[in-house]
């Protein structure tokens, strides 16, 4: 291997961390989910379904958005083996965004038809996707089909945080459509060396 500058970082570590970044965020997406104790007696479908429905609908979103994106910072970080300091500080902002993913959707499985609450996850998921397409352009530095399917997700969350504002219930499937992405992804990109 090549020695390093002293202001390059290994990227192997950064995705290390990462790594374990992602594992824990979305591992404690589920500590908001109701558990056995709310029950007093036995549970019915019914009781199942009026404790967990929307809980569950915002972890799914929020474990799949999570996931979506760990997908492309791997990608990314596959891509690059080195990187410098700029670099490696805007890889931790977007980790931060990751780490701050159980806090907004604790909030939005809790409180989903407050504007105020769907408005603020929806920001959150508009600077994660933000980050994500700013790091995939510093990586590949003029447009390309993987730049636009980073901007998807970002041109989706934007209108559906405008959405949450006015019909918060509305606002998780224009959200949805986010993953979109993985399909410009997956038909419109040219396979890597």
């Amino acid at each position: 291997m090549t020695e390093l500058r002293p202001d390059q970082f290994e990227m192997r570590r950064l995705e290390s961390l990462s790594n374990t970044i992602f594992g824990v965020a979305m591992t404690l997406l589920a500590y908001d989910l109701p558990k056995a104790a709310v029950f007093t007696t036995a549970p019915d479908w019914s009781d199942l379904a009026r404790v967990y429905s929307g809980k569950l609908a915002g972890f799914a979103l929020s474990f799949i958005i999570a996931g979506v994106f760990w997908i492309s910072h791997h990608r990314r970080l596959a891509r690059q083996p080195v990187g410098g300091r700029g670099c490696v500080i805007l890889n931790l902002f977007f980790l931060l965004s990751i780490v701050l993913l159980p806090v907004t959707n604790g909030l939005y499985t809790n409180y989903a038809m407050s504007s105020a609450v769907a408005v603020l996850y929806g920001l959150h998921l508009t600077a994660i996707a933000g980050l994500n397409t700013w790091l995939w352009w510093t990586i590949l530095g003029s447009w390309s089909r993987e730049i636009m399917a980073s901007m998807f997700p970002l041109a989706v969350f934007i209108p559906g945080t405008i959405v949450a504002a006015f019909a918060p219930q509305v606002a998780p499937f224009v959200w949805f459509i986010a993953f979109g992405g993985l399909l410009i992804q997956r038909f419109y990109v040219a396979p890597g060396p």
